[in-house]
């Protein structure tokens, strides 16, 4: 059965003082893509997530959110510390301008706390190691509802697929049964013109037989609707794996709209002509929803 890339999932999980909150949400993209977003003090943690989504999603831009809950328990204070290597670089820097160039003044404390990144700030008490020991469960646990609600909105994807797929199939039975009529519909028409134009002379058959033979072999689109049926075979096949199939089926898709633009292109036909409009208006209408399976 085929899965949709838009899904949700959220969990939460208690680690010593505090609650941690998982949230992954799902969206359509051509490959596999994860953006997570967690505290500081975790981001350790991002090749471990990133691995258990690789494992269990194939397609869809992911995006996780991992923060600690506030509301619900006492969240991690933040710890100040001085950013000691990177200020001795800026002491060393600034001496090296006073040596240079005719400035005076001190390097004061006040003047070293205002430089950039010369304070850190990092959540203590907090240990990436043990907090993974809880944190896996709960990514396993809102991973478990993004996939499944995925399933779920991809049997409504189904549904609809199969649909507007035997809507096409219905069109290409009645294009099918209408092709050998156009050519008899273009004899007859011939046939009469030619008996018009003559006024009662002899007829040379012959040659009539030849033109209607010529655009019979011009507008034959057996071929195309042989192709058509193997594609839409296919289509269903493909519909019953267990594996992702949306690039597949997206491949597949292209392969129809060549068929039928060649017919067409082929035939002259009123009423196959209206029948291969409703048919790319289908196949186009599948195309989009084909971009949200994986």
């Amino acid at each position: 059965m085929i899965t949709s890339m838009t899904g949700f999932g959220r969990a939460e999980v208690v680690c010593g003082n505090n609650r941690w909150v998982i949230e992954l949400k799902s969206l359509n993209h051509r490959f596999l893509e994860v953006y997570i977003r967690l505290p500081n003090a975790v981001s350790l943690l991002e090749l471990n997530i990133k691995k258990k989504i690789s494992d269990r999603l194939s397609r869809g831009r992911v995006e996780v959110t991992i923060r600690v809950d506030s509301g619900q328990s006492e969240a991690p204070e933040p710890e100040l510390e001085w950013n000691r290597p990177l200020l001795r670089r800026y002491y060393n820097l600034l001496n090296e301008l006073k040596h240079e160039f005719p400035v005076t003044g001190d390097i004061t404390l006040g003047m070293m706390a205002g430089l950039k990144d010369a304070i850190i700030a990092s959540e203590k008490g907090i240990d990436p190691g043990v907090v993974w020991e809880s944190l896996e469960k709960g990514v396993e646990e809102a991973l478990e509802g993004l996939i499944q609600m995925r399933q779920k909105e991809g049997e409504s994807l189904y549904e609809d697929l199969q649909m507007r797929v035997q809507a096409i199939s219905g069109a290409m039975a009645t294009i099918k049964a209408r092709a050998p009529q156009v050519v008899m519909e273009y004899q007859k028409r011939l046939t009469d013109r030619v008996k018009e134009l003559m006024s009662g002379l002899p007829m040379d058959e012959a040659r009539l037989a030849q033109e209607v033979a010529i655009m019979a072999d011009r507008s034959d689109i057996t071929e195309e609707i042989v192709r058509f049926a193997s594609h839409t075979d296919q289509w269903h096949e493909m519909m019953q794996e267990g594996e992702p199939v949306g690039r597949k089926l997206d491949f597949l898709l292209q392969e129809m709209n060549r068929e039928i633009n060649t017919i067409g292109s082929k035939t002259g036909d009123n009423e196959i002509s209206r029948l291969v409009v409703e048919v790319k208006a289908e196949l186009s209408r599948l195309k989009e929803q084909v971009q949200n399976i994986e």
